[in-house]
């Protein structure tokens, strides 16, 4: 999608700290981190939240649920770490291209 900031940055037209990459997703470092470790994984393919999960893209999705436990040990997540997905104007997205964030570093509260 032209105007989406994660689509710039996958296509490296935006510079990011990456933490891991491959041909489906990407994961790097949040520009605005709420804890001592802010990673948020992308997928390469444009898809504007939840809602926009289908049979045509869902291994996008499943392929960052299965390299988050991978990740999370490099990133020394041993004692636990939270996944958000925040979806629509409600929810508080704040890009419309569907992340995942991985929070930890530290002993969270629900208001973060």
């Amino acid at each position: 999608m032209k105007d989406c900031i994660f689509c710039k940055i996958v296509a490296g037209e935006i510079p990011s700290k990456k933490v891991y990459e491959d041909d489906k997703i990407l994961a790097f470092h949040d520009i605005n981190p709420v804890a001592p470790v802010h990673v948020l994984f992308v997928p390469k393919m444009h898809m504007g939240s939840l809602n926009d999960i289908d049979p045509s893209n869902i291994d996008y999705v499943s392929h960052i649920l299965e390299k988050i436990p991978e990740l999370v040990k490099t990133l020394g997540l041993s004692n636990g770490y939270r996944v958000v997905i925040n979806t629509g104007a409600d929810g508080r997205q704040s890009v419309d291209h569907l992340h995942i964030h991985i929070i930890g570093g530290r002993k969270l509260s629900w208001s973060f």
